[in-house]
C-alpha cells in the first residue's frame, strides 16, 4: 500500500516532488507535463470555458501529505494562495496517524430540486401534487437515461408552505439521487421538466424551477483523534477545547473559525474543479441552522485525555461532468487522489477541513499564530521585492528573527548584502 507520508516531503526539489508524486499515484509522462505547464489550459481552452475570455490567472499547486482517510493514504492536491494551509494541513494529519488517521462517512449524493408555485391555494395543491408524486417522479426521469439506467435519479417529492408579504407559496421539491456528478444540471433539468405539469396539478403559476444549493441531504462527518503528548500535554488540549467554545458560541470568531476549515476544503476544491461558491454557500447556512451562527466542528477530550476533533458539513462535489472532463489539470488532480465516487472526495475534503481547523486552533492556543504563518509570508514579500532566489533564504531569516516583515525592509537587506 502506498504511503503519504513522505519524509521530508517540503524539502524536496520540484522534480524529486513530482517524481514521488508519479510513483504514489502512478502518473503517466504525459500527466508529470500537465503538472508541469504552469496553469493546464491555453487560452484557446479557457475561452470555450466563459464568455469575454481575455487570459487566464494561475494558483499555486500544492501536495499536503501524510493523510489517512478511512484507512486509506492520500496525497491531496491543494489549490490556494494563503501561505501555510498545505503545511499545517499535511503537519495535522501526521499527528492523527497515530490513532488511524481520519474516520469519515458521506451520504449518498442527493440534490434537491424547488419549484416555486404561486397564485395558488396551497392546502389542497399539496393534496393534489402528492398524489401524483409517481407522475411527477417518472417525467423528471425521463430526462436522463443515465441516470435512470443505474437506479439513481428523482426518488421522492415533497411541497412545503412558505409564507412571504405576497401571501402563501407552495415549494414543490424533489429529491434526486445524481451519482457521481455535483447534478445542478440534471437537477435544473428536471424541475424545469416537471414544472407544466406542476402548474397543472396545483392550477397555480410557476416561477422558479432550480436546486438549491443548500445540501442537507448531501452531508460529510467525521472524526480525528489528536495525541495529547504529539500536542505538547493536557494545557494545550484544554486551549484547544476553550478556543472551540469560543468558536461556538460567539459569531464573530465562529465565522473567522471556519473561514479557516474552509481554507482546507476549498483548497481541495479548487484542484478538483468543484462549485466552491455552492460548498461556502451551504456550509455557511449549516453554521446557523440553529437560529446562530456557531462552529462547523467541535473539539473535545475522550476518556485517555486526547483531543478529538468532529467535523460535519454540507458537501456537493462531483468527479465527472463540467470542468472536470475538460480541464487537463483538474483531470490530473482527480488522477492524484485516485478516487472512485462524490462521496469518497467528499470524504477527503470533510478531512482536509478539520486538519487545516485543527492547525489554526492549535497555533493560536500556544504560539499563536503569526510565528509560522509570517515565516511563510516572509517568502512572499521576498519575492514581491524582487530578492533573487540565491539571496532568499538569508533575506527571510533575518526578516523573520526581527520581527519586521515588508518589501522596504527586503530591499534594505538585499543592498546590504
Amino acid at each position: 500500500m502506498s504511503d503519504s507520508s513522505i519524509p521530508k516531503f517540503h524539502e524536496k526539489t520540484r522534480e524529486e516532488k513530482l517524481k514521488a508524486l508519479a510513483t504514489f499515484s502512478n502518473l503517466s509522462k504525459e500527466d508529470v507535463q500537465i503538472l508541469k505547464s504552469e496553469g493546464g489550459i491555453n487560452f484557446d481552452q479557457a475561452n470555450n470555458m466563459v464568455e469575454n475570455a481575455i487570459g487566464i490567472v494561475s494558483y499555486p499547486l500544492g501536495i499536503a501529505t501524510n493523510f489517512k482517510i478511512n484507512g486509506r493514504d492520500y496525497l491531496i492536491p491543494m489549490v490556494i494562495e494563503e501561505p501555510s494551509v498545505i503545511a499545517a494541513a499535511s503537519k495535522a494529519a501526521k499527528i492523527a496517524r497515530k490513532h488511524g488517521g481520519f474516520t469519515m462517512e458521506a451520504d449518498e449524493s442527493y440534490s434537491i430540486g424547488q419549484v416555486q408555485v404561486v397564485d395558488v391555494d396551497v392546502k389542497s395543491a399539496i393534496s393534489n401534487v402528492m398524489e401524483k408524486s409517481q407522475e411527477i417522479l417518472v417525467l423528471a426521469n425521463s430526462k436522463s437515461k443515465t441516470l435512470s439506467k443505474m437506479g439513481k435519479g428523482a426518488k421522492e417529492v415533497s411541497c412545503k408552505e412558505v409564507k412571504t408579504e405576497l401571501g402563501s407559496m407552495l415549494i414543490v421539491e424533489m429529491l434526486i439521487d445524481v451519482g457521481d456528478a455535483m447534478g445542478a444540471n440534471v437537477t435544473n433539468t428536471m424541475c424545469e421538466a416537471v414544472a407544466p405539469l406542476i402548474e397543472k396539478i396545483t392550477g397555480g403559476k410557476v416561477i422558479l424551477k432550480i436546486l438549491s444549493n443548500y445540501s442537507t441531504k448531501r452531508l460529510v462527518k467525521g472524526s480525528a483523534i489528536f495525541d495529547k503528548d504529539e500536542l505538547g500535554g493536557e494545557d494545550i488540549v484544554n486551549n484547544i477545547i476553550s478556543a472551540y467554545e469560543f468558536a461556538a458560541n460567539d459569531p464573530y470568531r465562529a465565522v473567522t473559525h471556519n473561514k479557516g476549515i474552509m481554507n482546507g476544503i476549498i483548497a481541495v476544491a479548487n484542484s478538483t474543479g468543484q462549485d466552491t461558491r455552492a460548498i461556502e454557500a451551504a456550509a455557511h447556512a449549516y453554521a446557523s441552522r440553529h437560529g446562530s451562527y456557531t462552529s462547523l466542528t467541535k473539539w473535545k477530550k475522550n476518556q485517555d485525555g486526547n483531543l478529538v476533533g468532529e467535523i460535519e458539513v454540507p458537501m456537493s462535489v462531483g468527479i465527472v461532468g463540467g470542468i472536470i472532463n475538460t480541464h487537463p489539470m483538474i483531470k490530473t488532480c482527480v488522477k492524484i487522489l485516485g478516487v472512485k465516487s462524490a462521496r469518497e472526495l467528499s470524504c477527503i475534503m470533510g478531512a482536509a477541513g478539520l486538519a487545516q481547523n485543527f492547525s489554526a486552533i492549535r497555533a493560536l492556543a500556544s504560539e499563536g499564530i503569526q510565528k509560522g504563518h509570517m515565516k511563510l509570508h516572509a517568502q512572499n514579500i521576498a519575492a514581491s521585492a524582487g530578492v533573487p532566489q540565491e539571496r532568499m533564504a538569508h533575506v527571510i531569516q533575518q526578516m523573520t528573527r526581527e520581527g519586521n516583515i515588508s518589501v522596504t525592509r527586503a530591499k534594505e537587506i538585499l543592498e546590504n548584502l
